[in-house]
């Protein structure tokens, strides 16, 4: 319990400084559209001061990484998680492509529990990816965070599994436009494009071989057979398939012991 805390308390005084001194990741390109107007930016002003916003509050971990869409390891996207630690076993994430406060939102994860994946069902762990390489690599950081408390965090993502879902490429589209995209993570070197990762590393000020060697002792967990399932040459993607609409007069009626049960 005093080592969540202390973590909780340490990654909570790393975002601070890290506001202070790290560099800013702005989008590449903003949508379409005319500057927000005084009027706007008065309402904004006012939903801020007035309503609650104990959802958004709770996403307080900054993670750093990459993923790549499942059918085509060559688009691969840095995603800047902002995370809310639900469980010990559940988290999720929103996921923009910068960390500036006109950064455009482009997907989510869920992450779970090693425990709770295994549960899953056969079909289901094809759409999930593992972390064990993210971390032991050190391509997955917490910018902003002391050394310590990071490696801390990573020992407990190690061994958890996720699930993206990106709903825009922002660097090809101005919109969101098409079908939600299954991602994937990285399992290996040299599949990650090594400019991609410079580049990230250069603008935090980091180190993924450093990061590397830190890492080293963190235990890996042995990889449990249906996540990562791109490595077997096979994957899944989302289409879209026109079907008949249902409403309410069209829908079959219940049988009374159904409704009971």
């Amino acid at each position: 319990m005093k080592k969540s805390v202390l973590l909780s308390a340490v990654l909570a005084g790393g975002l601070v400084l890290w506001r202070r001194r790290s560099r800013n990741s702005h989008p590449p390109a903003l949508p379409p559209g005319d500057p927000r107007t005084p009027g706007t930016q008065a309402l904004n002003l006012g939903a801020a001061l007035l309503q609650s916003h104990a959802p958004v509050r709770a996403f307080n971990t900054y993670l750093d990484g990459f993923h790549f869409y499942a059918d085509d390891m060559g688009r691969q996207v840095e995603a800047h998680h902002y995370c809310s630690r639900l469980s010990e076993d559940f988290t999720q994430c929103v996921i923009f492509n910068g960390n500036t406060p006109e950064a455009l939102l482009i997907g989510v994860e869920y992450i779970i529990s090693e425990r709770l994946f295994l549960a899953l069902p056969e079909e289901e762990k094809k759409l999930w990816h593992s972390h064990r390489y993210e971390v032991k690599s050190g391509q997955l950081i917490a910018p902003g965070v002391p050394e310590p408390a990071e490696r801390e965090l990573m020992t407990r993502i190690v061994s958890t599994y996720g699930k993206v879902w990106h709903t825009w490429d922002a660097s090809r589209d101005e919109l969101p436009l098409g079908l939600p995209a299954l991602m994937m993570a990285f399992t290996a070197d040299g599949q990650l494009d090594a400019e991609r990762l410079s580049e990230r590393n250069h603008r935090f000020g980091v180190s993924a071989m450093r990061r590397r060697r830190q890492r080293d002792s963190i235990l890996e967990p042995e990889a449990i057979p249906g996540a990562d399932a791109w490595q077997s040459g096979r994957t899944w993607q989302v289409n879209l398939e026109e079907r008949e609409m249902t409403t309410p007069s069209t829908r079959p009626e219940r049988r009374p012991e159904e409704v009971m049960e």
